[in-house]
C-alpha cells in the first residue's frame, strides 16, 4: 500500500477526496477502514473522485483512503473456469464460506484457490528467450481444457532458472526471467492485467467462419461471424437471457464467459444450475468445464455492475490468447448503461438522451471493439465472439443503447414480443433483424454446409418478406380473395416459420441443429414449394394441394427426423414427388 488521504464526501457509490492527492487517474484504491475496493475516475488540484465497487453504507468522512500503485486487475491463471465470480472477480463460493448468504465488506479472498495444487509440464529451459505472451508451462484446468501459462505481453527476456516438470500452486515460482534491463522476474502460474486495457495480438485477421449455434434462424438467416459482435434487443419476457442461455450451451466456441449483469438472481442460479447439469455434446463431460460465470445481480453495488463487463471480456480475451475460440454472453448491456447512468448523475455530468451520459456510444465501442479473430503472440490463432443482450424499455428499440449498440454490431437479432406471446421461439423477428456478415461467411457456408446454402437460404428469406407484404393486404380485405400462387406463398411461409424458424429448446432432436440438416430441411421445404408452384400455373385449386397433408406433415419434420440419421429427409421428398406428380399429367 502506498500514500493515504481521507475522505471529504460521500454520495452513494461516489465518493471524493479534497485537495491534492498521491493518486494517479484509473489506480485502484483502498476506500475506508474496512479497505473497500475502488478506483480514481476523476482527478485534479482541487479533490480526487473515486468509484466504489463495493456497498459504502456505514462509510463515514474522515476515514482513510489507501492508494495500491496500479490499475483494477484481473488474476489471470488455471483455476477461472468452473468458477463463479462477482463483478470485480472476487469468487462467490469463498465469499459465501467466509460471510454467508450475503456479501460482506472488504472481504479480501484469493481469486484463484492458492492450496490447490496443478500439474505442470515445463515448456521451456534455462537460457531459452522468451517474448511476450509466449508460452512457458501449460496445465490441464478441466478435462477438456488444456491452461496455457503464458508470459505477460509486457514481459521479454531470457529465462536463467526453471524448477522442472512438477506439481505447484498458483503462487509457486516455476521460472525466473531475467529482463534486457538485467531484472529478475519470477514467474508464476498466474498474472494480472488491467479490465479496461485490451489485452494486445500480433494480428487482426477478417471474420471467415461463423459461430455454429444450431439454431436455425440464427445459422441459417442472420449468422455471426467467430470473431464478431451480435445484439439481441427485447423487451420484458421476448426471451433474451433464453436466447443466450441456448447459445452459451450449443454454440461452437471453446470457452463461454457469461456475464450477468444487473440481472435477477434467480436467473444466474438457474444458469450455474443448468450448466452444472447439461452434458457438452462435444466432449460428454458438464458444461461447466469449458464455463465461466460472472454475477453481478441486480442487488449487488450498482458500480461493480460497471465493471462486470470489462472483466467478462478481459477473461475471454486470456483464452483467446491461448488459441481457444471464446464467446463473451453479456447478459444485459441496458442495465451496464443504467450503472453508467447512474453515476454520471451522482457526478453532476451533463446528461444525454434519456439521461444517459455524453460518453455511452464511447464505452459501447470500447466493449464491442473488444471482438476479433485474432493471430495471438503465442503464434496461435483466437477470437473472441460477443453477444450482447440489450433490454429496450417498453421494447422502443429508438432508444438509446439500442440505436448506439446498432452501430457497433453487425449483427442484430431482434426479438418481438407477439411472437413470444404466442410461444414462438426464439421469438427473433425476420422482419427487423439483420446480419452483415453474410458475405463474409459465404465460402465456408459453400465448403461445410453445401454449394447451395446460401441460395436455399436467399430464397427462404425472399419467401418470407413476400408474405409479410402480403398479410398486409390480407389484413385490409382478407386472404379468399388472393390468387392461389399468393395464397400458396402464404401457406409454405408457415412452413417456414412453425416447421423451421421455430425451435424448442426441451426437443433433444430439435435443441441443436446441425448446419447440413438446416440445408436439408430448406431444400425439401423448397422442393414442395417449387412443385406446388408448377401445379397452381396449371390450374389446380390449391385447397386439393393442402388436402394431400404434405404440408403439415413438413411442419414436423424437425421433430420426426433425428440428428444423426439427416438421409430419412430424402424420404420426405420422394413422398412429395409420388403424392403431386399425378397433378402434373
Amino acid at each position: 500500500m502506498i500514500g493515504e488521504n481521507i475522505i471529504y464526501g460521500i454520495n452513494g457509490p461516489v465518493v471524493t477526496i479534497k485537495g491534492k492527492t498521491t493518486l494517479s487517474m484509473m489506480e485502484m484504491v483502498y476506500v475506508g477502514n474496512k479497505r473497500l475496493i475502488g478506483e480514481v475516475i476523476g482527478l485534479d488540484s482541487q479533490k480526487t473522485t473515486i468509484q466504489v465497487y463495493e456497498d459504502t453504507v456505514g462509510l463515514k468522512p474522515g476515514e482513510p483512503v489507501f492508494g495500491s500503485g496500479s490499475q483494477l486487475c484481473v488474476t489471470l491463471g488455471p483455476g477461472i473456469l468452473s468458477n463463479i465470480f462477482d463483478g470485480i472477480e472476487r469468487p462467490l463460493p469463498a465469499l459465501e464460506e467466509q460471510t454467508g448468504s450475503f456479501i460482506g465488506k472488504g472481504i479480501n479472498v484469493p481469486v484463484l484457490n492458492e492450496e490447490k495444487k496443478w500439474n505442470v509440464k515445463l515448456l521451456v529451459k534455462q537460457g531459452d528467450e522468451l517474448c511476450g505472451g509466449q508460452i512457458y508451462a501449460e496445465t490441464q484446468e478441466t478435462a477438456i481444457i488444456n491452461h496455457k501459462i503464458m508470459l505477460s505481453p509486457l514481459l521479454s527476456g531470457k529465462i536463467v532458472w526453471t524448477c522442472g516438470d512438477g506439481e505447484y500452486t498458483v503462487k509457486d515460482i516455476i521460472a525466473k526471467l531475467e529482463t534486457e534491463k538485467g531484472e529478475i522476474v519470477d514467474l508464476t502460474l498466474c498474472q494480472k492485467w488491467p479490465i479496461r486495457i485490451p489485452r494486445p495480438v500480433k494480428n487482426r485477421r477478417t471474420v471467415s467462419r461463423p459461430l455454429v449455434t444450431g439454431q436455425r434462424v440464427l445459422d441459417t438467416l442472420f449468422p455471426v461471424a467467430k470473431g464478431g459482435a451480435a445484439a439481441i434487443p427485447g423487451g420484458f419476457g421476448t426471451g433474451k437471457t433464453m436466447t443466450q442461455h441456448q447459445l452459451a450451451k450449443w454454440c461452437d466456441a471453446d470457452i463461454i464467459v457469461y456475464v450477468g449483469c444487473g440481472e435477477r438472481g434467480n436467473e444466474m442460479t438457474q444458469a450455474l444450475m443448468e450448466f452444472s447439469e447439461l452434458i457438452d455434446p462435444k466432449s460428454g463431460r458438464p458444461l461447466t468445464d469449458r464455463t465461466v460465470l460472472i454475477a453481478n445481480t441486480s442487488n449487488m453495488p450498482v458500480a461493480a455492475r460497471e465493471a462486470s463487463i470489462y472483466t467478462g471480456i478481459t477473461l475471454a480475451e486470456y483464452y483467446r490468447d491461448m488459441g481457444y475460440h471464446t464467446a463473451i454472453m453479456a447478459d444485459s448491456t441496458s442495465r451496464w448503461a443504467e450503472a453508467l447512468r447512474e453515476i454520471s448523475g451522482r457526478l453532476e455530468e451533463m446528461p444525454a438522451d434519456e439521461g444517459f451520459p455524453a460518453y455511452l456510444p464511447s464505452r459501447l465501442s470500447e466493449f464491442y471493439e473488444r471482438a476479433g479473430y485474432m493471430d495471438t503472440l503465442s503464434g496461435s490463432e483466437g477470437s473472441v465472439t460477443i453477444i450482447g443482450a440489450v433490454s429496450p424499455q417498453g421494447s422502443d428499440f429508438s432508444e438509446p443503447v439500442t440505436q448506439n449498440t446498432k452501430r457497433f454490431t453487425r449483427c442484430f437479432w431482434a426479438l418481438d414480443k407477439s411472437l413470444a406471446y404466442a410461444r414462438h421461439y426464439p421469438a427473433i423477428n425476420w422482419n427487423n433483424s439483420y446480419s452483415e456478415y453474410l458475405g463474409d461467411l459465404e465460402m465456408w457456408y459453400h465448403d461445410n454446409a453445401g454449394a447451395d446454402f446460401m441460395k436455399c437460404r436467399e430464397e427462404i428469406s425472399s419467401i418470407l418478406y413476400e408474405e409479410n407484404s402480403l398479410m398486409e393486404i390480407v389484413k385490409l380485405i382478407g386472404a379468399d380473395v388472393l390468387p392461389d400462387d399468393q395464397k400458396l406463398t402464404i401457406e409454405i411461409a408457415r412452413v417456414i416459420r412453425v416447421g423451421f424458424l421455430q425451435q424448442n429448446a426441451f426437443h433433444k432432436d430439435d435443441t441443436y441443429v446441425p448446419v447440413k440438416k438446416q440445408l436439408k430441411m430448406m431444400q425439401v421445404i423448397l422442393h414442395l414449394y417449387h412443385k406446388c408452384q408448377k401445379i397452381v400455373a396449371l390450374q389446380v385449386p390449391i385447397s386439393k394441394i393442402l388436402a394431400t397433408g404434405l404440408f403439415d406433415k413438413l411442419v414436423k419434420i424437425k421433430y420426426d427426423v433425428p440428428n444423426d440419421k439427416i438421409e430419412m429427409l430424402d424420404d420426405y421428398i420422394t413422398e412429395i414427388d409420388t403424392t403431386l406428380n399425378s397433378y402434373l399429367k
